[in-house]
């Protein structure tokens, strides 16, 4: 499916499709001026997006989503501020729609289904009013813990708020205070890490469930990808964490890049993580010869 099929055959949501065309022409004009700013202020724009990127992996994704570890109270904030400043929206919805997504994969319940060509998957489905599908399903997804936790609701009652502070008034205000950067340079290096970060995440939706290996299970579109792996942090391993959704690595340890592990490993040393869940090595084992015995 193309991208004008995805946009004739589908309601555009308007206020996603105008921020998102904001977004990646502010980016695109950002990426410019990469030789123009002082070093400090990409050092800045790195420390951000490898921030707002442990946000999703470690924080939505790993914590909240999937359940995969426990984290005491400081780590949650924590956390709960990087996934902020990356502006991937709130970690309800985004939780609740990414559990939707394992529950009902590659069908039309699926909210970026990858059935539905690259474009959708990567970006169309943000840009497009959901399939009825999707609405449906969504509403039977089990919440009730992230509806009772405080720091996902604090997060979520003042959102857009929060977004405005953290997702851009102090990743902008940072240069241009401490070390005399201009504001305009300041505000679009903003908007080009939030255009690299946001593509980078959509490629786990997209690429990730066409292109790669597959070692544990062949009859899925998810499949292993070192590129997604490596500029999403750990999180294009999606052939291993599909099968095995609840292990904190989401890859197999030890063997690939990936810092988010590094990161939640190091906070459980600190006594900030507990409760890990890892799949052991002989059902991985197992997992992976009854998937080489497929035809």
């Amino acid at each position: 499916m193309g991208v004008v099929s995805v946009f004739t055959e589908n309601r555009i949501k308007w206020p996603n499709l105008i921020v998102f065309t904001v977004v990646m022409f502010s980016g695109l004009y950002g990426f410019t001026l990469v030789p123009q700013v002082k070093a400090l202020t990409l050092i800045w724009v790195f420390v951000c997006a490898f921030g707002g990127a442990l946000g999703v992996t470690a924080g939505v994704h790993r914590l909240w989503t999937h359940r995969a570890y426990k984290a005491r109270l400081p780590l949650k904030i924590f956390l709960a501020i990087l996934n902020t400043l990356s502006l991937q929206t709130s970690i309800l919805s985004w939780s609740i729609n990414h559990r939707a997504h394992h529950k009902y994969s590659e069908t039309d319940a699926d909210p970026h289904n990858s059935k539905r060509g690259f474009f959708f998957s990567h970006v169309g489905w943000f840009l497009i009013k959901e399939h009825p599908a999707v609405l449906e399903k969504r509403k039977t997804i089990d919440a009730s813990d992230l509806l009772n936790d405080e720091v996902v609701m604090f997060q979520y009652r003042y959102y857009v708020q929060l977004i405005i502070l953290v997702g851009l008034l102090f990743p902008i205000a940072v240069p241009t205070l401490l070390w005399g950067e201009s504001f305009s340079y300041s505000f679009f290096l903003c908007m080009a890490r939030f255009f690299h970060q946001m593509n980078c995440m959509s490629m786990v939706n997209s690429v990730a469930h066409l292109w790669g290996k597959r070692p544990f299970e062949k009859d899925i579109g998810p499949a292993d990808n070192p590129l997604t792996a490596f500029l999403t942090i750990g999180e294009g391993y999606h052939n291993f964490h599909h099968v095995f959704p609840h292990d904190y690595r989401a890859s197999e340890s030890g063997v690939y890049f990936n810092p988010s592990t590094v990161f939640i490993d190091l906070m459980a040393k600190l006594g900030l993580a507990y409760d890990l869940r890892v799949m052991s090595k002989q059902v991985l084992e197992r997992r992976r010869l009854r998937n080489d015995l497929k035809l």
